[in-house]
Formats: C-alpha cells, structure tokens, sequence
C-alpha cells in the first residue's frame, strides 16, 4: 500500500486550518493537494483529534492483519476438503 507524503498530525493540522476558517480552495494551494483529497481527508479525519487517528491506524492494521489469518485459514481448510475429499 502507497504512503502518503503526509502524516495524520499534517492531515489534522490542515483540517484544523479549515475550521478556523481558511478556504478550502487557500488551503488545497498552500499545502499542493487537490480539492478530492482534502475533501477525502475531510471525510475519513474530520472531527478526530491526533490520538484518535492513530488508533484508528492501529485498528486499520489489525483488522487487515485478522482478515489475512482468514484467509489463510479458509484456504488451507479448503485444501485439506479437497485432499481428504479425493482419498
């Protein structure tokens, strides 16, 4: 998965800007990110405080970690089925 150039605390800091009342189109200039980005950051970290973000990041990483081991798991109780299937 591709890293951003930015991290959650610049992501929240330039949310911040935009409540305190900078425009969006300011913002979207002085940091060189699009509109759909800033409004996509908007709808994933709009309201979060820093601590909050990485605890999401942290739950994130967890869950697509979990969903691996199932994945692994359904496949290997998938070939087991097959092999004791065709004896």
């Amino acid at each position: 998965m591709r890293r951003g150039r930015f991290t959650e605390d610049q992501i929240i800091g330039v949310l911040r800007e935009h409540e305190a009342g900078v425009k969006t189109a300011d913002l979207c200039r002085k940091h060189g990110i699009s509109d759909a980005t800033f409004y996509n950051w908007k709808s994933k970290y709009g309201g979060m405080t820093v601590s909050e973000a990485a605890r999401l990041r942290a739950l994130e990483d967890e869950n697509r970690q979990l969903k691996k081991l199932l994945a692994e798991s359904m496949l290997d109780v998938s070939a087991l089925k097959d092999l004791l299937g065709k004896n």
